[in-house]
């Protein structure tokens, strides 16, 4: 890799970084090219992206970023998983660790703010963004519909009435 790349590939990461809400920084040694292609499909169904990065470039991609204490986790066979989600890049890392034990996580950057491995998985534990969409529509959606069956409910009641009297002259 010449000169021109690598700064092509740092002004990238800078641009990734600058763009995502957390970062996540992972072990991945001893992974498969089979678990690796799983992972990244798993990361990418959930709006989150994982790059394997040369640390050196990395570290100096991080500087100038909310990022920049993930510098002292760069070192060995590490891996970037990051998203724009807060918490999509956590859950899917976590999630993956723990079916797989040759995946580690050695901590990240959420919001400006460092988090070792057990504010990882604490985040991780949280709903996505789109689960919370989902919750917060339902909750809106809940009143409409009670309302509706409460103004519906007395139609109702008189138009059984009336066919009671109606069968009930039919008898007569």
């Amino acid at each position: 890799m010449d000169r021109t790349e690598k700064e092509e590939v740092v002004a990238s990461l800078k641009q990734t970084f600058e763009d995502s809400e957390i970062v996540v920084v992972t072990h991945y040694s001893g992974l498969t090219v089979a678990d690796m292609t799983d992972l990244r499909g798993r990361m990418r169904e959930a709006g989150a992206s994982f790059k394997v990065t040369k640390n050196r470039l990395t570290r100096l991609a991080l500087q100038g970023t909310k990022f920049e204490d993930l510098s002292d986790l760069m070192s060995g066979p590490t891996a970037l998983a990051y998203s724009t989600d807060p918490v999509a890049a956590a859950k899917i890392a976590v999630n993956y660790s723990k079916d797989n034990e040759k995946l580690v996580i050695l901590g990240g950057v959420f919001n400006g703010q460092s988090l070792d491995v057990d504010g990882v998985n604490t985040l991780a534990k949280l709903p996505s963004l789109d689960e919370l969409r989902g919750k917060l529509v339902g909750m809106i959606q809940t009143p409409a519909t009670r309302i509706a069956g409460v103004l519906q409910a007395p139609a109702g009641q008189v138009a059984r009435v009336i066919g009671a009297y109606g069968q009930g002259g039919e008898a007569a």
